[in-house]
């Protein structure tokens, strides 16, 4: 697909809204560029607005009259190529032109400024997000509000990285090792975590934050020996001030890494939260996307740690996995709640660059798109109807059907963490490879990053260099508080 852009810098969006229509297709960008390569789309802003689409033997062309104000020209340009696309394609997409990751956010944020009913219309009729989701959002934005209360202009979140896992799945892009491959760093990563650890804890008190929420990431932090898990989480409660901590969450996610001495140390070191993901029950599947466990594994972690007395324990399911069908995702969810999980994760299955899937070839089309849309919709009325609400959602590139990821609990069994990271709410300390600060101005939007490194490797033989980056954290509130 060639896209041509004259005369305006809408390309990042109009990119972004082709790719909705076409997730398997290269875009190349041309800019003040016309050379009419087919298929293309032509977006032109001089006298007026000019939309062209030729696609095969579709062809359409649209007008709008040019406004004064750049941002209602990038909102008409991407418009007319939404109403375009739509009439090829003849599919009304569930968001509608909206291709952020935080839509909940943009909702607030539309609600502050002019009102909640305000914001909807626009949600409607200028964003043309579907009603269905809509009144999801506006369900999620009112839930995420009571956690958000709770953040004040002193609050941050520590975010540990643990970037192994038993084997890669098949959807997985993130950076991780398997276990079997990178044996011989875990126990090295480990000692080093721990010392940036300490040194993290050692800034935050100098700047006198107050710690809201722990979360444990990855990868898959149980992936660690217990002994080697054990030493983390004592460093984390003996460097941190934890009586302000409202949420330890540590995801276990993987039931085939799940074991008694490793729940005994969870309990032991004050995580109140845990995350066992079978993403389906159905074995086939499971084997389908190269998880290394069966879902009696998943049944046996689950009840292993109800023995362990743990109260709040989230499990994820992802809906559109290859194989799986409406009936299979019924049945998963359905068990979930035999299970009485007090929270569950319902996520899309997305189409990552870096995944096996993407990299084997595989094809989505519209009946995959319209699966996870029955398997979605499922999920919303079994969950409300069984006293689930939906507390946080955030969306990806190529998903199927250019869906969502909810997150349902229980009322108090939310993860604090996943509102106040979607919602950019306050600072966001991370430590370990792959971790991402997020330093957050309390008085306005402005968020400053400082990145690790992504790979164990480098973390480990650039341990101190990348340590002498936390000094970014302290020149940072030195700034905002001049």
């Amino acid at each position: 697909m060639n896209l041509y852009v004259i005369n305006n810098g809408f390309w990042f969006e109009l990119e972004n809204l082709t790719r909705l229509f076409f997730p398997n297709e290269r875009i190349e960008v041309f800019k003040d560029s016309f050379e009419g390569k087919t298929p293309f789309v032509f977006a032109s802003v001089s006298d007026d607005i000019t939309v062209r689409v030729h696609i095969g033997d579709f062809s359409g062309e649209l007008h709008e009259r040019l406004s004064d104000s750049d941002g209602e020209n990038e909102l008409s340009t991407v418009k007319l190529l939404y109403r375009l696309l739509s009439g090829f394609s003849r599919i009304e997409q569930p968001w509608g032109l909206l291709t952020g990751v935080r839509p909940i956010k943009l909702l607030r944020k539309l609600s502050g400024e002019a009102g909640e009913e305000e914001a909807a219309r626009r949600f409607r009729e200028d964003f043309f997000v579907s009603g269905e989701k809509l009144s999801l959002a506006r369900l999620v934005e009112r839930n995420e509000r009571k956690i958000l209360d709770f953040s004040r202009d002193d609050s941050f979140s520590l975010y540990i990285g643990i970037p192994f896992c038993p084997s890669r799945c098949s959807y997985c892009s993130f950076v991780m090792s398997s276990v079997e491959r990178a044996k011989k760093l875990m126990e090295p990563y480990v000692g080093l975590l721990c010392e940036e650890i300490k040194r993290t804890a050692e800034i935050a008190a100098r700047l006198d934050l107050r710690l809201e929420s722990v979360y444990f990431g990855g990868g898959t932090p149980t992936s660690l020996s217990a002994e080697q898990l054990d030493k983390l989480l004592k460093t984390v409660n003996e460097s941190f001030e934890m009586s302000t901590c409202r949420e330890f969450t540590v995801e276990a996610g993987r039931p085939d890494t799940v074991t008694d001495d490793k729940l005994f140390s969870l309990k032991e070191n004050k995580a109140n939260r845990i995350s066992i993901n079978p993403q389906t029950v159905s074995d086939s599947v499971l084997r389908e996307i190269g998880r290394k466990h069966t879902a009696r594994d998943f049944y046996d972690a689950f009840a292993l740690a109800r023995k362990h007395g743990f109260d709040n324990i989230n499990t994820d399911l992802i809906a559109g996995l290859p194989t799986d069908t409406p009936e299979s995702f019924k049945h998963s969810l359905d068990e979930m709640l035999r299970l009485k999980a007090e929270s569950v994760t319902v996520h899309t299955l997305c189409m990552k660059r870096a995944s096996r899937l993407t990299s084997e070839g595989v094809m989505l089309d519209r009946k995959d798109a319209e699966n996870a849309g029955k398997m979605l919709s499922y999920a919303k009325s079994a969950l409300l109807e069984s006293s689930y609400k939906p507390y946080y959602l955030y969306r990806q590139t190529r998903m199927v059907g250019n869906l969502e990821n909810v997150g349902w609990a229980k009322d108090g069994c939310e993860s604090y963490y996943n509102v106040y990271v979607m919602d950019e709410t306050h600072t966001i300390l991370a430590c370990g490879s792959g971790g991402v600060t997020k330093l957050k101005d309390p008085r306005g939007d402005y968020l400053k990053r400082v990145f690790n490194f992504k790979y164990p490797y480098e973390y480990i033989s650039r341990f101190e260099e990348m340590l002498q980056r936390k000094s970014e954290i302290e020149a940072f509130y030195s700034q905002i508080n001049n």
